[in-house]
C-alpha cells in the first residue's frame, strides 16, 4: 500500500505485501485532513523508511501527524492568522495541550510557511484565551457553547471549557510565544494584547502566591475526590513563602499541597522568557525587572522548600509542598513533571539533582511507579491504580542518555499501543487492551517527536527490531 504526501507525491511504500496486509495506514484521508505541513509530510518520508521495525514505524506514521490531521482549526480573522486545536476526544482546547500539540513541528516554522502562520496563529489565540480568564485551562471557539461543566462553581464564562487554575497552563502561552519569537525573529506577536496578557500572567502569578489569600474558589458536584480542592474549592492550608499555589496539576486534578514543584519551575523559566522579551524587544524595563525579580523570589522558594532530604536518595526534589515543611515524594506522568525537568530545559540531562530525582521516580519508592506483565513506567494519580502512562515512558527515553533504556521505552511503547497503532492517556500494566482515551492527539504528537529525536541523535537506535 502507497502512502500519499500532501503534494501527490508517493512516499515510501511497504516492504513487502504482508507489511503493507498487516500494518495499514490509520491516517484519515488526504482530503480529509484539518491541515497539511509539506515539511512534516517529508519528514516522515524521511524518517519512516529508518526505522528497521515495521510495527513501530507504522506507529511514527500514524502518531507524529496526529494533531495537523486531527485536530487543527484554522483560518484567518481580521487580517491575522488563528488557530484553534483541540485536544482530540475532547471538543476543546487547552493552553498546555495545543502548545504541547505543536511543539514537535516547531523546528519547521522557517521553511515552511503554512506552518509558521499556523503557529502564529495559536499564539494569538492563546493570547484571547488568556485575556478571557487567566485561570481558565480549556475553551471553546464558540462563544455561545454551553460548558458541560456549566454546574461548577462559579459557572465558567462564555468561551470556557473548565476554570481549573493550574500555573502550567500560563506557562505554556508563554513557552510558545517565545519559542516562535525565537526562531523567527518576527515581534509581530508582541502587540497590545500580548503585552496585556503576559501581564496579566504575571500579575496572576504574584496573586497566586497568595500573601492576601486568594479570590479563586472550584468547586464541582462530583464522585472523584481529586476533582476539586478541598476546603469549598480553596485546597489545603499554605504558608506564604514565594512559591505560587495552583489548584491543580497538569492532569487537571487538583494537588494534595498547592505549591505543585514542576509548575513552579516552568513559571521561572517563563518569567526568564519574559524579563528578555520585555528587555530586549519591548523596551520596558520596569516590568522586565518586576518578572526577574519574582523569578528570583520563586527560584529562592523552590531552593528553601522544595530541595530536601531524601531518606534513601539525597537531596531531591518533592513534587508539592505547603511551606509548613509537609512535602509529597511522587510524580504525575505529565508534562510539566519532575521527569520531564530536562525535557523542557529546566535541567540539563547530567545535573546531579535532576540525576538523583530521576533515580527516585524510576524506583519502587515512588509510590507511582508501577511495574507489570506488560510495561513499567510512571503513573498518576488520575488514572488510579493499575494504569501507566505511554507519556512517561517517553519522556523516560527523551531524558535518557542510555541507549539501553531509550530502546527498552520503544519496546514498552510498541508492546502497549494495543494493536491501535496510537498512543493513549493510559493502559493497564498488565493488559494494554485495557486503556483510556482512544484520541490523544498529544501523546501521539510527542511520541512522533521522541522518534524524530532519536533520529537526530542516536540513529543508530532505529535499526532495533523487536520481533
Amino acid at each position: 500500500m502507497n502512502y500519499i504526501l500532501a503534494a501527490g507525491v508517493l512516499s515510501a511504500t511497504f516492504a513487502s505485501c504482508c507489511f503493507a496486509a498487516e500494518f495499514e495506514s490509520k491516517r484519515p484521508p488526504v482530503e480529509e485532513r484539518c491541515f497539511t505541513s509539506p515539511s512534516v509530510e517529508q519528514t516522515i518520508a524521511k524518517v519512516k523508511p529508518k526505522i528497521a521495525d515495521a510495527e513501530l514505524a507504522w506507529m511514527f506514521e500514524n502518531c507524529y501527524p496526529n494533531t495537523l490531521d486531527t485536530t487543527v482549526d484554522y483560518e484567518v480573522i481580521d487580517g491575522k492568522p488563528d488557530t484553534f486545536v483541540i485536544t482530540g476526544d475532547i471538543d476543546a482546547m487547552w493552553l498546555r495541550d495545543s502548545t504541547a500539540q505543536v511543539w514537535p513541528y516547531m523546528r519547521y516554522v522557517n521553511d515552511d510557511e503554512k506552518l509558521r502562520k499556523l503557529v502564529e496563529g495559536l499564539v494569538r489565540r492563546q493570547t484571547k484565551c488568556v485575556l478571557l480568564d487567566p485561570y481558565a485551562n480549556a475553551f471553546y471557539k464558540d462563544m455561545q457553547k454551553e460548558s458541560e461543566w456549566a454546574s461548577d462553581r462559579p459557572a465558567p464564562i462564555d468561551g470556557v471549557h473548565e476554570r481549573k487554575w493550574e500555573i502550567d497552563s500560563l506557562c505554556y502561552a508563554v513557552r510558545l510565544a517565545n519559542e516562535y519569537h525565537r526562531l523567527t525573529g518576527d515581534a509581530s506577536i508582541f502587540d497590545e494584547d500580548w503585552r496585556r496578557s503576559a501581564k496579566l500572567i504575571v500579575e496572576t502569578f504574584k496573586t497566586e502566591q497568595r500573601k492576601n489569600g486568594t479570590p479563586y474558589r472550584f468547586r464541582r458536584s462530583t464522585d472523584r475526590m481529586i476533582d476539586a480542592p478541598l476546603f469549598d474549592g480553596l485546597g489545603r492550608p499554605i504558608k506564604p513563602v514565594g512559591l505560587i499555589a495552583s489548584a491543580f496539576r497538569p492532569s487537571d486534578d487538583s494537588t494534595l499541597y498547592p505549591f505543585l514543584i514542576p509548575s513552579n519551575l516552568f513559571a521561572v523559566q517563563s518569567l526568564r522568557q519574559l524579563e528578555a522579551i520585555f528587555r530586549g524587544e519591548l523596551d520596558d524595563e520596569a516590568f522586565a525587572d518586576e518578572c526577574a525579580g519574582l523569578a528570583d523570589e520563586v527560584q529562592a522558594a523552590i531552593e528553601g522548600y522544595a530541595i530536601v532530604e531524601h531518606l534513601d536518595f539525597g537531596k531531591i526534589y518533592a513534587y508539592e509542598v505547603d511551606g509548613f515543611g509537609n512535602r509529597a515524594h511522587w510524580d504525575d506522568a505529565n508534562v510539566p513533571s519532575l521527569m520531564s525537568l530536562a525535557y523542557l530545559g529546566v535541567h540539563k540531562k547530567d545535573d546531579p539533582l535532576y540525576l538523583r530525582t530521576r533515580k527516585f521516580l524510576l524506583s519502587d519508592s515512588n509510590p507511582y511507579y508501577f511495574r507489570g506483565k506488560a510495561a513499567e513506567g510512571q503513573a498518576s494519580p488520575h488514572s488510579g491504580h493499575e494504569r501507566i502512562w505511554p507519556m512517561g515512558i517517553i519522556l523516560r527515553a527523551m531524558t535518557s542518555t542510555s541507549d539501553e533504556e531509550i530502546v527498552e521505552c520503544l519496546r514498552m511503547l510498541r508492546a502497549t499501543h494495543a494493536e491501535t497503532g496510537f498512543m493513549h492517556e493510559a493502559f493497564n500494566k498488565d493488559n494494554p487492551a485495557d486503556y483510556t482515551r482512544d484520541w490523544f492527539a498529544w501523546a501521539n504528537t510527542l511520541f512522533g517527536e521522541l522518534i524524530v529525536l532519536i533520529d537526530d541523535e542516536r540513529p543508530h537506535l532505529l535499526q532495533t527490531s523487536f520481533d
